[in-house]
């Protein structure tokens, strides 16, 4: 009988850890909690029956590691693995400081 082996490179499984799924840039809306900030994200969506667009919006916890960003920045930010209860978003980088 020949046996075959399988053996995955230590670079597949890299590739996969490093990508990034999901990311969304919004305004930050509070930083009161420690290495928390929270950001609000404001979509347009249409109707499916009557297309009317309305605007709908959606707080995110975001991880901020140096507590750097402030009320009103705009930042991007990323899905990542549970940081806590709710967290599963950390910061990419500012856009804008007010």
């Amino acid at each position: 009988m020949s046996e075959k082996s399988t053996k995955v490179s230590k670079d597949s499984k890299n590739k996969s850890d490093n990508k990034i799924n999901r990311v969304f840039k919004g305004v930050v809306v509070s930083d009161k909690m420690d290495k928390t900030i929270v950001v609000s994200i404001h979509r347009m969506k249409q109707h499916a029956k009557y297309n009317k667009r309305y605007g709908v919006s959606k707080l995110y916890p975001v991880h901020d590691e140096h507590n750097k960003f402030k009320k009103g920045d705009e930042v991007r930010f990323a899905e990542c693995r549970p940081l806590s209860k709710t967290k599963r978003w950390y910061v990419l980088d500012d856009k804008t400081k007010k």
